[in-house]
């Protein structure tokens, strides 16, 4: 799999008006649709449709093309997706995840390969995702979605302490708020929350190893788990556990409202560890604390690791696919719009940061600008972004996955039968 440097990014050109030929990934190249017509985009029920029914107006009032918008609830959108590319009627253009949910797809012979050209429009390490085999395959089309500490300014302002810069200042963090009854990490660890607890062990291996790790994993070399990097980070996870850096009870609490978000705005616990929504989330419930309380900052640096300090995971945005069934040249000028200034615009309306090159200069305009830059610098500046491994592995290996996950935080697995948990996946 190719991964794209920020070296390339800061030294690349981008076209003013990129070559948008598409050709197949299957073994023919083809497509045999028409190479103009009418183009049926499916797209998952979010807060953005708006924006992308405006880019979609706007686009067939051009006269390049028509496209239709489906708008599908979140509920069941997967599997009528899967459905619809196991037969006869295959949208034109669909939303998803990238990475793992796109493998089948591209094997099929389903997708199309995008032009190279589009890469120059978009932060690289945001591509990534979009990519399977070295194939363009999905551009993105949301805002970007990075894992960062949150902390509460005000608890810290009273423990008299700094937000971490190292691994070994976030433990003495953790020392410091336990004399104080304060939960350091907020974390929910409930049976449906153990995508929280991945994120630790995707920063950690990152933070110990690199991100060359997970990329051999993604790239079907399961015996990889069995690398020490992940033995030494199961451990430090162990320690952390047995340390209080959760408190005790967070195997019976929930994210969002009511869970971790309630026990960082009301002081309960000083940070928290999870994706940029989680602003959105304060912003709802604790509008208060969120403009003047709420602080954030990356993951710090490892100590002796292999990993770059400036190294990010999560969700580096959403992506739409063409399919083999889309007339192409319909298909690849609507894809104009996904880095236009008014797609760009609109979505910074509705609180996203966007992943185009010309987003920087339209940020200003976004709801919180300080909250915004600095999502886009961390997504800017970062050697690389690493997609959550359970959507970069697709749900038959990620599942499973979160399950040896939540064992090892809930103590049900040492750190060895973790990794021996994790190996059994994949036999």
């Amino acid at each position: 799999m190719n991964r794209v440097s920020r070296r390339w990014f800061l030294t690349a050109t981008a076209a003013t008006t990129a070559s948008l030929t598409v050709a197949g990934c299957g073994s023919s190249g083809s497509s045999a649709s028409s190479p103009t017509g009418t183009v049926d985009f499916w797209t998952l029920q979010d807060p953005t449709n708006t924006v992308q029914k405006a880019a979609v107006d706007t686009f067939n009032s051009s006269g390049k093309g028509k496209v239709t918008m489906t708008v599908i609830a979140s509920d069941g959108y997967k599997d009528k997706l899967r459905t619809a590319m196991g037969s006869s009627k295959m949208p034109g253009m669909f939303f998803n995840w990238g990475g793992g949910s796109l493998d089948d797809y591209v094997k099929a012979g389903k997708l199309v390969k995008l032009d190279g050209m589009l890469e120059g429009h978009f932060l690289p390490s945001a591509l990534e995702a979009g990519k399977v085999e070295d194939k363009l395959v999905g551009i993105p089309c949301r805002g970007t979605q990075p894992v960062f500490l949150f902390y509460n300014k005000k608890v810290f302002a009273d423990a008299g302490v700094q937000p971490p810069k190292t691994y070994a200042g976030l433990q003495n963090l953790v020392k410091v708020f336990k004399k104080k009854s304060i939960t350091p990490f907020a974390l929910a660890g409930n049976a449906s929350s153990s995508w929280t607890e991945l994120m630790w062990i995707e920063y950690l291996v990152d933070r110990l190893a690199g991100p060359g790790l997970f990329w051999k994993i993604q790239d079907g070399d399961w015996s990889q788990w069995n690398d020490p990097t992940v033995l030494k980070t199961a451990q430090m996870i162990k320690e952390l556990v047995d340390s209080g850096a959760f408190g005790k009870n967070y195997g019976s609490v929930n994210y969002g409202p009511g869970g971790t978000a309630t026990l960082l705005n009301k002081g309960k616990a000083a940070m928290t560890l999870m994706g940029s929504w989680e602003y959105a989330t304060q912003q709802s419930e604790a509008p208060d604390f969120a403009k003047n309380d709420l602080g954030y900052v990356p993951f710090p640096s490892v100590e002796g690791g292999k990993g770059e300090a400036g190294n990010i995971v999560g969700n580096p945005t959403n992506y739409i696919s063409v399919t083999t069934s889309a007339a192409q040249d319909t298909a690849a000028e609507f894809l104009k719009t996904t880095y236009s200034d008014a797609y760009v615009q609109g979505l910074i309306e509705k609180g996203e940061v966007p992943v185009t090159t010309n987003a920087e200069k339209l940020l200003a305009k976004a709801p919180d600008p300080a909250y915004a830059k600095f999502q886009y610098d961390l997504v800017q500046k970062a050697p690389n972004f690493t997609q959550s491994w359970d959507q970069a592995l697709g749900l038959t290996l990620g599942t499973p996955l979160l399950t040896e996950i939540q064992k090892l935080f809930n103590g049900q697995s040492s750190p060895e039968q973790f990794v021996s948990g994790v190996l059994a996946i994949k036999k």
